[in-house]
């Protein structure tokens, strides 16, 4: 990896990871299509880190409320907003990481080492949730906001992770916020409790992969690259989605799929 792939591949994951149009897709896109190696795990890893913590920088305030309030809720007994949002997140996540175990282990069967077959699949996955995206969203009413989300939603939410975590080009913002949309949450809130639900299952696994580490410029480079271009990503969305639809992150999923089918067909 050298160090302007890293560039690249960060600055890729920064944009990707947050917009509801796939990071993992676009991560093995881009190598597939300039002709690059595949890109190693240990990187992979080191993306998501510098993700992770633009997530937990930009979200600071509301991850300190979360968590006094699940203290106080559960030590002190006083029950608040952010206390009961807290355990629906924790609560929410166990069966959600259960699912995405097994899903991965199930798709890992059966795209194997086949990288056009795997590319062909990001592209459907890419045009079909695009279109899913756009219709949910534009039939969709919003009728909840982020603070009177029920647990039965974020459940159905946090859960939808897992197929994107086993299907690359789904993208777990994508799923998780149209799955929002869906149940009635209005845009912002759902691209909030998106974010806020990815933390602690993508903190999870990067600790899982620990043993990927390498720790050599391109890594350092990579975590810079994706933490400065994530945070400004999701600034922007935040601030688009006060009176911005999905409808152009629809388009361009669509497109892009159709360019990747066409990548293929011609090769």
């Amino acid at each position: 990896m050298t160090i302007i792939q890293s560039i690249i591949l960060g600055i890729v994951q920064g944009l990707t990871e947050f917009l509801p149009i796939s990071s993992s897709g676009h991560l093995n896109l881009f190598p597939w299509v300039l002709g690059w190696q595949q890109m190693p795990e240990s990187f992979d890893v080191a993306l998501h880190i510098g993700t992770l913590l633009a997530i937990v920088i930009y979200f600071w305030k509301d991850w300190l409320g979360l968590i006094m309030g699940g203290y106080n809720q559960t030590i002190k007994k006083k029950p608040s907003t952010e206390g009961k949002i807290f355990w629906y997140i924790v609560l929410s996540t166990i069966p959600a990481g259960i699912l995405s175990l097994v899903l991965d282990k199930i798709a890992e069967k059966i795209v194997g080492d086949n990288l056009d077959l795997e590319m062909v699949l990001i592209a459907i996955a890419l045009i079909v949730l695009g279109i899913v995206l756009y219709l949910v969203d534009e039939r969709s009413k919003s009728k909840t906001n982020y603070e009177h989300i029920t647990f039965k939603q974020s459940l159905w939410i946090a859960c939808s992770q897992a197929i994107a975590a086993a299907f690359p080009g789904t993208s777990r913002s994508g799923i998780t916020m149209t799955t929002a949309r869906y149940l009635g949450v209005d845009r912002e809130s759902a691209a909030k409790y998106s974010f806020l639900l990815a933390t602690p299952i993508t903190l999870a696994a990067v600790v899982f992969d620990l043993k990927h580490f390498v720790f050599d410029a391109s890594f350092f480079i990579g975590i810079l690259t994706s933490f400065i271009v994530g945070f400004f990503v999701i600034k922007f969305l935040m601030d688009y989605l006060k009176k911005g639809s999905f409808k152009g992150f629809a388009i361009y999923r669509v497109v892009i799929g159709l360019i990747v089918i066409g990548l293929y067909l011609f090769r």
